[in-house]
């Protein structure tokens, strides 16, 4: 990514809302030559949108913008409990590398969020957004010349919400996994049983000399 003193991140959706270099929960950390790592936590509203790492707004334009990125994290809404293993989508875009690719290209997410919610067996709720996404880079160019590179995170809203609800298993399961171990258990024993007894009844057969 391009020089730390340069990059901002901008604020964007359909009911009007507009906000270049917003810097609230936000932190810059250099890293490497001229790169940075990027962190910041925000406030959406509920419908279609999109956030953007650029330059817009810094002072003066860097002469060679590189917006070659990884995303380490990207999450909607809130974080699951600790110890909770969900399968979901609640991380899809974690690790996606884009440093291969050209230094002056647009990236384009487009982020599709359910929403999303889990209740615990306790009962309480958290809503941890899950999201899929569709990738494209390009070079833009304009009259003027080539295009300022960004990051664009372009967000809808899915209108189905799924919900996850902890429940404990009743005690008809256990009941039933027990019959099930000692029904295994007397079909095992009973195999067993005749094998041993057709072995000792050709044992005997055969001290005999009656096998043929």
């Amino acid at each position: 990514m391009t020089c730390i003193s340069d990059v901002g991140l901008d604020i964007q959706d359909d009911m009007g809302r507009h906000e270049v270099g917003f810097r609230d929960n936000t932190v810059k950390v250099p890293v490497g030559e001229g790169g940075c790592r990027f962190e910041s936590h925000f406030l959406i509203n509920k419908v279609p949108g999109n956030f953007h790492v650029s330059t817009h707004s810094a002072e003066q334009q860097p002469s060679e913008p590189d917006m070659t990125h990884i995303v380490h994290r990207l999450r909607f809404g809130m974080d699951l409990q600790e110890g909770k293993d969900v399968k979901g989508s609640f991380n899809s875009l974690a690790n996606v590398d884009k440093t291969k690719a050209k230094a002056i290209s647009t990236h384009d997410y487009i982020v599709k969020v359910v929403p999303t919610v889990y209740e615990d067996i306790s009962g309480n709720v958290r809503y941890p957004y899950q999201y899929t996404y569709s990738y494209r880079d390009i070079v833009q160019f304009h009259h003027g010349g080539q295009s300022i590179p960004a990051i664009w995170f372009r967000y809808d809203l899915s209108p189905i919400t799924v919900r996850y609800k902890e429940k404990r298993k009743p005690f008809y399961t256990f009941l039933t996994t027990i019959c099930a171990i000692v029904g295994g258990t007397f079909t095992v024993a009973g195999i067993l049983d005749s094998l041993i007894f057709s072995a000792a009844e050709i044992f005997k057969k055969a001290e005999l000399g009656k096998l043929s």
